[in-house]
């Protein structure tokens, strides 16, 4: 076989081997991406209950002051930075990071080696950096939400804000940066919650039961605050899952089009010069039977 044909022939097979491994990845990626998204969808229902419960408190007991609310002169911005372990999805990572990089002042907490990675190269404060599974599992979260509560009440940070993907849907996920710490109130938390991941207002107007707190008032609203905030971040973390993986699923259905794509490229200019070396070759025995 000429050397020509060999290399070519030996391309299209690394190309197809290629395609293999892209769609395998393709499907893998399809299946963490349902999981992720109903993961999201089930926790959205405790998030709705968690709200409800909020303004049904806060109507029969009025405002209340929190140090987790209580609003400061901002010196630094305390950054959870959700990004993936790994590539190959897309500009989602890069998206996510050029982000942060244009954020001033901040101190960050990363959860997802990437975006570790990157804070770190580029000399930006790195307070600290979690792990986080595929499944997302609030004992997981825990930790980094307790570590920013405590930088926060500490005075470290002055804010804590989530920078992540955004899940919009399996085409479309969006750098988000939101605000969670110090909030204006729970009750304006709560709304910003819901309008996020587009639940009902509840009808807390038309409950006129009368309420008794147990042990008191006092200690179940001061909770509310950290638990509300770890609610948060929680589903964020899991809406970022899920769109890391719906980008990785793009990702690889494209790079599996583009190798196939190519691959029956290489094969037609395989057969063009397979059939260009036979045609020589009659070629070269008719003339040198014409000249015996």
């Amino acid at each position: 076989m000429p050397k020509g044909l060999r290399e070519i022939r030996n391309r299209i097979k690394s190309v197809r081997s290629t395609a293999q491994i892209t769609r395998a990845m393709q499907l893998v990626a399809s299946s963490k991406m349902k999981r992720a998204q109903d993961a999201a969808q089930a926790s959205r229902v405790y998030a709705e209950l968690l709200g409800e419960i909020l303004d049904t408190a806060i109507s029969k007991v009025g405002e209340f002051s929190h140090p987790l609310l209580t609003k400061r002169n901002v010196t630094t911005r305390g950054i959870i930075l959700v990004t993936a372990d790994k590539g190959l999805c897309g500009p989602l990572n890069g998206n996510l990071i050029r982000q942060a990089a244009e954020i001033k002042n901040a101190s960050f907490v990363c959860l997802g080696r990437k975006g570790s990675q990157a804070i770190a190269r580029s000399g930006r404060n790195l307070l600290a950096d979690f792990p986080v599974s595929d499944r997302v599992n609030f004992n997981e979260v825990r930790p980094a939400a307790e570590f920013l509560l405590k930088a926060f009440s500490e005075g470290t940070v002055d804010t804590v804000e989530i920078l992540y993907a955004h899940f919009k849907n399996t085409l479309i996920q969006v750098p988000r940066l939101q605000q969670l710490l110090p909030a204006d109130s729970l009750v304006t938390q709560a709304k910003e919650l819901r309008a996020k991941l587009g639940l009902p207002e509840p009808k807390i107007e038309k409950d006129e039961r009368e309420m008794i707190f147990e042990p008191s008032v006092e200690v179940i609203l001061n909770q509310l605050p950290e638990l509300f905030f770890k609610q948060a971040v929680h589903q964020a973390i899991l809406e970022a899952k899920a769109s890391e993986h719906s980008a990785r699923m793009v990702a690889m259905k494209a790079a599996t089009d583009n190798a196939k794509k190519l691959a029956g490229a290489l094969s037609l200019e395989y057969n063009k010069a397979r059939q260009a070396a036979i045609t020589q070759e009659i070629l070269e025995i008719t003339a040198a039977a014409s000249q015996g």
